[in-house]
């Protein structure tokens, strides 16, 4: 019996959702931009990316094409892989100067990351800091003069264009911090799979794991979430069989197009909670500025084993969703390594130059960020040093 719906074409793979804003997905989408502009009524938007893709065609077409439709737009593109407080000023800076009315997110998580923290701040007359998601932070926010924004993923990972939140490094502190409202959420995504065909084979591997482990550090949380948990299921289910293929065919469309719903997936899930995985990267990506979802891709196996005394029943159930051979928590172990090996991942952070002299303040930091509360097990500080420690040497 043939399928209602053919998940082989890509043509078939576009709709208009709302789940949890307003989703304008499918190839080509890219086109409605400047619709989507007049529908939030920017004349003069901002478009806020990163220092490698704005060097890019498209990102030149989409300001021309956004001319060419009357608005008149600026770019900002002094944006870190691990966007920084003093990025986030310096957009807000742009953005105030050149009288701009609105944000267009384009890029990766560090794009959009941004890209949200300045629309939040360009109306805020307290420090960015103020509003980090600790207890009521977030209603200390001007919510009147927060600026509209539209989003626009080139990356299928982080799923940062549905996320209510921005990780931004504190500089001072040297840790990521994460800045929460919930109008921080764009009003308008499109997302076009078209657009991360360029993508590389290694920033796809990473972006994609990313996914992963959102879905699966949601899924594994403790708090209840039965909507999350099934979001967090079936975008497992995607990833593992269609990263593969975009992986190793970049021009797949269907493969890109099914990975970058994904991504978004992942994000809609772990409102639900992360866990140790996240933990762990913050600090790491704060103190050596390495990319997240690498970190996360490498991380994830040795955070399972610590954690399989909680999971054990949950891994084995994502192991039968999965339909793997052998429906257990070890089978699912040696297929995520399998599936890592794969996709070239490395098998321990001492490959991406990272050692183990600064143990002792990485468990510190990860016991005191946020994501470590969404983890099923309660590690000490000692207990995620020693988990860094294997991740850094390979066992």
């Amino acid at each position: 019996m043939s399928s209602p719906i053919d998940i082989n074409s890509s043509d078939r793979l576009r709709g208009n959702w709302n789940y949890p804003t307003n989703m304008r997905f499918g190839a080509g989408r890219i086109h409605e931009l400047a619709d989507a502009c007049r529908q939030l009524n920017m004349t003069q938007p901002l478009v806020v990316t990163d220092a490698g893709l704005v060097k890019l065609p498209f990102v030149g077409e989409v300001t021309q094409t956004l001319a060419a439709a009357g608005l008149s737009c600026g770019v900002f593109s002094e944006v870190k892989p691990n966007p920084t407080g003093s990025n986030v000023a310096a957009g807000v800076k742009v953005y105030l100067q050149n009288h701009h009315d609105g944000v267009i997110a384009l890029g990766g998580g560090s794009a959009l990351d941004a890209a949200k923290a300045i629309a939040l701040m360009v109306g805020q007359d307290r420090p960015l800091w103020d509003f980090e998601d600790v207890g009521d932070n977030y209603l200390r926010v001007n919510v009147a003069a927060m600026a509209p924004t539209v989003a626009i993923p080139t990356t299928a990972g982080t799923g940062s264009e549905v996320g209510r939140a921005a990780v931004i490094v504190d500089e001072h502190s040297h840790t990521k911090k994460i800045i929460f409202h919930p109008n921080m959420l764009p009003q308008i995504v499109i997302a076009d799979p078209a657009l991360t065909l360029a993508l590389p084979a290694p920033i796809t591997a990473a972006t994609g794991l990313d996914a992963f482990v959102h879905n699966l550090e949601a899924y594994c949380s403790p708090a209840y979430h039965p909507m999350a948990d099934g979001i967090a299921l079936e975008a497992m289910r995607l990833i593992k069989e269609w990263l593969p293929k975009a992986f190793h065919h970049a021009d797949d469309l269907t493969a890109r197009s099914h990975m970058l719903v994904a991504s978004s997936m992942g994000a809609t899930a772990f409102q639900k909670g992360l866990g140790a995985v996240h933990a762990l990267a913050h600090p790491l990506g704060a103190l050596f500025d390495k990319h997240h979802g690498l970190l996360n891709a490498i991380l994830l196996p040795y955070v399972l084993v610590a954690n399989r005394p909680a999971i054990e029943a949950r891994i084995t159930h994502v192991a039968r969703c999965l339909e793997l051979a052998e429906v257990s928590f070890d089978g699912f172990y040696h297929w995520l390594l399998a599936f890592r090996q794969e996709l070239a991942i490395p098998e321990h952070l001492q490959a991406i130059g990272i050692d183990s002299t600064q143990a002792e303040q990485i468990g510190e930091l990860a016991l005191q960020d946020p994501s470590a509360g969404g983890n099923p097990v309660s590690l000490t500080a000692q207990q995620y040093s020693e988990i860094f420690i294997q991740a850094v040497n390979g066992h």
